[in-house]
């Protein structure tokens, strides 16, 4: 399953702080279709995240009755993003 959408970068500062994008309604109900399927355990979906050029390995976190997308460290300082940046994703979920 491949997902495009835009999204704004926001922080969240639990445990330890983290860079999240909010995955839309629409898309996180056909994520949410096919959770059963593909999550390792406590709702996490492992998923390849494109920004810009750069692609990297992570899991989506189920937040809210919808999914969370971690921007690794890595995404921030290879294509230049943070916090309030607004950003297309691209999601490849192996479904």
């Amino acid at each position: 399953m491949r997902l495009r959408f835009t999204g704004e970068i926001w922080f969240w500062c639990g445990p330890a702080p983290f860079h999240f994008v909010t995955v839309p309604p629409v898309e996180s109900e056909m994520i949410g279709e096919v959770a059963s399927v593909v999550t390792y355990g406590w709702g996490m979906i492992p998923a390849s995240v494109t920004i810009g050029s750069t692609t990297v390995t992570t899991a989506l976190w189920p937040k809210d009755g919808g999914y969370i997308v971690p921007v690794k460290k890595l995404l921030q300082d290879r294509e230049g993003i943070g916090v309030d940046d607004v950003v297309e994703i691209v999601l490849d979920i192996d479904a």
